[in-house]
């Protein structure tokens, strides 16, 4: 007998039992998980690599898991359960496929005689454009910014690369080196003022912040520096698009600002943004209390 994957799903609720379950896996989290994606993603991709068809199995089984485990968090919070995710993508592939399940069903199928050669260079690429113009008008209901098109699917350590290149072509940069140095001076000043306090989710925000000008330091932290830095591209992003909303609502083009007034916008939103986590987290100590 083999096993299936209503099985699987059965094994993932009792490891997650209060009671009956393994503690290791009661105590993980939405967070907790993410660096065990990444690196179970990261081994398929391996393993096919290395045309190890032996071991691709395991570690599809391996990144399967991580899916069950994110479906399990969502049923015991009554947010979503695996049937959903298997809803979810089904239905969108349909919608995505038209030239295949024409009538948007499973059991539809393209009229005899016509091949998949065939329906390539015309139903494909009419829904290609018509996707394409999709999401030019839902852009349009938007200000562009320059971080636009920066892939969010990226490893966070190559989107920080581009978000900053994007940031520095229209003068979001440091004029030298020794600025550089100076940010790492001042993350690092932060991070120590945090460890001190013992705050262990301010200590978390300032290694993100310190990992986006020096990637390296992590390794003497002990930290992840994927999860760390994941975090921080979200910030920089929020943080500039900032900057380039209130320099449109100054009638001020962002190709024309200096780097002062772009400075001064980052420092307002920077404010605001501890200001709402200090509102946050003061909530949260009050449920505590």
């Amino acid at each position: 007998m083999r096993y299936q994957l209503d099985d699987l799903l059965a094994l993932m609720a009792v490891l997650r039992d209060s009671e009956q379950g393994c503690p290791w896996d009661i105590q993980q989290d939405w967070d907790s998980i993410i660096p065990h994606t990444l690196e179970e993603a990261y081994e398929v991709a391996d393993a096919i690599e290395r045309r190890a068809f032996d071991e691709l199995p395991g570690e599809l089984g391996d990144l399967l898991f991580q899916v069950v485990y994110y479906a399990q968090f969502g049923a015991e919070e009554q947010r979503f359960d695996f049937h959903t995710v298997v809803d979810t993508l089904t239905a969108k592939m349909l919608r995505r496929h038209p030239h295949v399940f024409p009538e948007g069903t499973l059991a539809s199928r393209r009229p005899p005689g016509i091949s998949a050669e065939d329906v390539q260079a015309g139903q494909v690429k009419s829904r290609w454009e018509a996707l394409k113009a999709e999401e030019r008008a839902d852009r349009a209901e938007q200000p562009p910014s320059v971080l636009d098109d920066v892939p969010r699917t990226l490893p966070a350590l190559s989107r920080a690369n581009k978000l900053t290149k994007r940031a520095a072509r229209v003068g979001f940069d440091w004029p030298d080196s020794r600025g550089v140095l100076a940010k790492i001076r001042e993350e690092l000043a932060e991070v120590e003022e945090a460890l001190e306090v013992g705050d262990d989710r301010h200590v978390r925000e300032e290694v993100g912040d310190l990992l986006f000008a020096v990637t390296n330091l992590a390794r003497t932290l002990k930290a992840d520096p994927e999860q760390c830095l994941r975090a921080t591209n979200g910030k920089f992003e929020r943080r500039f698009r900032y900057v380039e909303k209130a320099l449109a609502a100054a009638g001020c083009p962002l190709a024309d600002a200096s780097l002062d007034e772009m400075e001064a916008h980052w420092r307002v939103a920077k404010a605001e943004e501890k200001a709402m986590n200090q509102h946050s987290a003061d909530e949260t100590d009050l449920k505590k209390t």
